[in-house]
């Protein structure tokens, strides 16, 4: 299970209103990709879901150690693997056991 902890963004994915950043376009094409290979992704809101931020022990203690720097924050399986910039599809795939190579398109 990897669990995402957004940023505050303008919606769940960040890709809505008029300046969308490429980066957040491009992983949400990766989440998509490694949800429709089996992985089980979940992401969460600062702006929408703040109880989720506070209610994780892992999360709550990196937001008061580093503050919004922290994130996005990445836990798979309950585990901190990455703070701070969203995982590329290589890692994605690493993490739910499967090759970016066996996606069809990769626009890494």
């Amino acid at each position: 299970m990897i669990q995402l902890y957004d940023p505050p963004l303008c919606c769940n994915t960040g890709v809505c209103g008029a300046d969308v950043d490429q980066a957040l376009v491009s992983f949400a094409a990766d989440v998509d990709w490694a949800q429709q290979a089996g992985g089980q992704i979940e992401r969460f809101s600062l702006t929408q879901q703040p109880l989720a931020f506070a209610e994780n022990p892992v999360v709550k203690s990196a937001l008061e150690t580093t503050g919004e720097a922290a994130l996005p924050l990445v836990l798979v399986d309950g585990e901190a693997l990455l703070s701070g910039r969203y995982p590329t599809r290589e890692e994605l795939g690493a993490w739910i056991g499967i090759a970016p190579s066996s996606a069809h398109g990769s626009s890494h």
